[in-house]
């Protein structure tokens, strides 16, 4: 697409997105969540294209290429993260209680079910070519197995809710979930957080391969800050700051980071239309987490912040040049599906993902984060070494 073309479309976009901010902030009450909800997405999207914030993404590069920068912005985001919920809990509750969770955190139940959930969305990862909040960013760049793999999550979802029951019964009711500042307190678990992430961080470093750094020389022209802005990659580090700090707002102002919520409501809604969900999802509705529900409405707030996503992830993809649709072959079309199936089913089995298990879950010192983080990082390496043995043959 020509710049003629690309930069009126951005910016149509963007005057279409702060209109709907400033409608839903119109309407007042639950409109005003909506209104923070659609501007949090949008920033969002904005930061995982410009920064190409993507988990499995940054772990190939890591793994090919020892390519540290990708993994260190994961860990930079949970770090900053991490210092944000806590002064977040702080203020809300100034004594972690031994009986409650503060409110709407991810804080899931531990069972040996969520390392094995959290291993197939690994796989599905490597298998489908991104996790599923790159795919969402991804359709902004015109990503056709992108669309094919988030048809696949929603079919995932599916198995998932014929699963869930005999897996609540068997497994999941018995289990606990664990909340690190009811151990350590709000200092020693933000603490054993930080000095886990540094352990990683020092890990990552030791491992890596040292990068070639070009000398660019800075540019105080207008055309060179907008090239900085808006076409070249933006580092690592700041991709991870302003995730962190987004995830801290959204959970101080609306509800923690998520993006399979919606995914599992679509797919919730036109399974129980088509009478394919069982009579009752047996505790479902209680646990903490990406949680789904039949809609009755036509906005949510995750609703809206994944159009927020997709929405300004496509501008900044117009403005960087980097909306590219391509046809896939058959292969990366029956991969991108099949991977996004096991993400759905995975996703839907740990009441979550990458961003709602694993970075809202750390941020809010969740043992569930760190045992999604171990398994999905297993299941990653795994499909992977799968994707090798394919191209070879």
């Amino acid at each position: 697409m020509s710049p003629t073309l690309r930069i009126p479309a951005a910016l149509l976009i963007a005057v279409v997105l702060t209109a709907g901010i400033a409608a839903f902030d119109a309407q007042g009450g639950p409109g005003r969540q909506l209104a923070i909800s659609l501007a949090l997405g949008a920033a969002f999207g904005v930061v995982l294209q410009r920064s190409r914030f993507c988990f499995l993404c940054n772990f190939r590069d890591f793994t090919s290429n020892r390519d540290a920068r990708g993994l260190l912005s994961i860990i930079i985001a949970l770090a900053i993260g991490a210092i944000g919920y806590t002064m977040v809990f702080g203020a809300w509750m100034p004594v972690p209680a031994a009986d409650r969770l503060p409110p709407d955190a991810h804080i899931g139940p531990v069972s040996w079910l969520l390392p094995v959930a959290a291993g197939v969305f690994g796989f599905g990862m490597a298998l489908s070519g991104s996790c599923l909040s790159a795919h969402l960013y991804r359709l902004g760049e015109g990503s056709i197995v992108s669309i094919l793999a988030l048809l696949g999550a929603l079919a995932g979802f599916g198995i998932g809710f014929k699963t869930w029951n005999t897996l609540y019964l068997t497994v999941i009711s018995g289990a606990k979930p664990i909340w690190l500042p009811q151990q350590l307190g709000y200092g020693g678990a933000l603490g054993l957080t930080l000095a886990a992430l540094a352990a990683l961080a020092l890990l990552v470093l030791w491992m890596a391969r040292p990068q070639q750094v070009s000398a660019v020389a800075a540019s105080s022209t207008l055309g060179g800050a907008a090239h900085a802005v808006f076409i070249a990659r933006w580092p690592g580090a700041v991709g991870g700051i302003l995730i962190g700090m987004i995830s801290t707002l959204a959970y101080l102002r609306v509800a923690p980071l998520g993006v399979t919520a919606e995914l599992g409501s679509i797919a919730r809604t036109a399974a129980s239309k088509a009478g394919l969900l069982p009579d009752t999802l047996f505790g479902l509705d209680g646990f903490r987490g990406c949680a789904t529900l039949v809609k009755e409405t036509l906005f949510s707030n995750n609703g809206v912040f994944v159009l927020g996503l997709v929405g300004a992830s496509f501008a900044a993809a117009l403005l960087a040049g980097q909306f590219h649709p391509r046809r896939p072959s058959v292969l990366e079309a029956v991969k991108g599906f099949s991977g996004g199936l096991l993400m759905g089913w995975g996703s839907m089995t740990a009441l979550g993902c990458t961003v709602g298990v694993l970075l809202s879950g750390i941020h809010a010192g969740a043992v569930t984060g760190w045992i999604f983080l171990a398994a999905c990082t297993a299941g990653v390496w795994i499909g992977l070494q799968a994707n090798a043995l394919l191209a070879r043959r």
